[in-house]
């Protein structure tokens, strides 16, 4: 077992839930919390006063039922029983509509400020879950193998500021999935108050003559300055909803509240591998997702930070438009994400459904690499060279504002 497994297996094993960046570099010393309504200087005079939410849609959401082609008479040919019937859609055009347990996301499409991509995918598609969340984690082909996560060598060739807390922070989850790599500065937390009460636990303090052990204390220090960066003191009006999601959006809020620094936070909502019975449980995760992600609004406009946060779901693939003999769906190929914020440009994107086109495998066949997304975040919301990142130069999506 490698010397940085062991710090991070260790650390886990005493009850402190971070994976730190260790190698030599450290986290911000002698840190301040700043008010809510403020920003650090380092994080004005950074693109990552930006700041990037991403949303893992785990287990793979059906893009068909979430973003329903309903004027195309295939798609209740290929579900008849699991089509969601055309009176119950939310329209967005003549075309297409969201499922109706999103209806909390409308108030965002109305006001622009939601962006639906349609078609989203990769050349080679892959369909092993483990696989295909690597490939979208890592940025890569379908056949290469990358070491780091793309938010990784993001940051690797564009270093936050040495004051924030952490380069990112995984919430509800200690898979650091995109933000994998060891230079990473990264904090997996499920709850920010558990997070400082553990964090205390972990004192600088022990024999320094001992090279393994001055390493691990060193980290242990890094725990306790990134830990005095947060709070969880803000009294939000925002009310957030009282499920496992909800709860990460509210941790999340704090960590925004907190003016800790960070350029990203990650949220998990799992659930979504619907082989069997998918019209209640899929209706009952988009219900979550919905109402989690307007709480977010809410939460991050009390925060004055709507406008410079992007907010972007992500999952390892979509479902096959024909449905099983269980009431659900198998593993399929592009489904539809979406870009929130108040920089967003809201409106459809990417290209609807080509249910008369499908392959071999009746699976639908991509418009939007989900590489170009990625590009987007990179190039238009922290002012970056996505080609050096991504390994090649993908086509951006006229989305953002800033």
């Amino acid at each position: 077992m490698d010397r940085r497994r062991f710090l991070r297996l260790g650390l886990l094993s005493a009850g402190v839930p971070l994976a730190g960046r260790i190698n030599g570099i450290s986290w911000a010393a002698n840190p301040s919390v700043a008010t809510p309504a403020s920003t650090t200087a380092a994080a004005v005079a950074s693109p990552y006063a930006h700041l990037l939410i991403l949303v893992e849609l785990k287990g793979a959401n059906d893009g068909l039922n979430t973003v329903i082609p309903y004027s195309d008479p295939l798609y209740a040919q290929l579900r008849p029983k699991i089509a969601i019937a055309r009176d119950q859609v939310l329209a967005l055009s003549e075309r297409e509509g969201l499922h109706p347990s999103l209806n909390p996301l409308m108030p965002l499409w109305q006001n622009k400020e939601l962006a639906v991509i349609q078609g989203v995918g990769y050349p080679k598609p892959n369909l092993s879950h483990f696989r295909s969340i690597e490939i979208w984690d890592t940025a890569s082909n379908s056949e290469e193998y990358l070491g780091a996560g793309w938010l990784a060598r993001t940051f690797a060739a564009m270093p936050t500021p040495f004051q924030f807390a952490a380069d990112g922070i995984v919430v509800g989850s200690s898979d650091m999935g995109p933000l994998s790599g060891p230079q990473v500065r990264t904090i997996a937390l499920a709850d920010t108050r558990q997070f400082l009460q553990q964090a205390r636990l972990a004192k600088p303090d022990g024999d320094q003559r001992n090279a393994a052990l001055k390493h691990i204390l060193g980290v242990e220090s890094e725990i306790v300055h990134a830990a005095a960066k947060l709070n969880t003191n803000y009294a939000f009006k925002t009310e957030f909803p009282k499920n496992n999601f909800g709860n990460q959006i509210r941790t999340a809020s704090q960590l925004v509240a907190s003016n800790a620094g960070m350029a990203t936070i990650r949220l998990t909502l799992s659930g979504f591998d619907t082989h069997a019975g998918q019209l209640g449980t899929q209706a009952n995760l988009l219900k979550d997702l919905a109402e989690g992600l307007a709480a977010l609004k809410a939460s991050l406009t009390e925060l004055n930070r709507w406008d410079s946060t992007t907010i972007m779901t992500y999952s390892e693939f979509g479902r096959r438009p024909k449905e099983n003999q269980s009431g659900g769906t198998d593993h399929g190929t592009a489904s539809a994400h979406f870009v929130m914020g108040g920089s967003v440009k809201g409106g459809l994107y990417g290209q609807a459904p080509q249910l008369s086109r499908l392959d071999g495998n009746g699976n639908l066949p991509f418009a939007v690499d989900f590489r170009s997304l990625y590009a987007t975040v990179i190039d238009k919301w922290w002012r970056g060279d996505s080609s050096k990142i991504l390994g090649g130069k993908f086509d951006t999506l006229d989305l953002l504002s800033a």
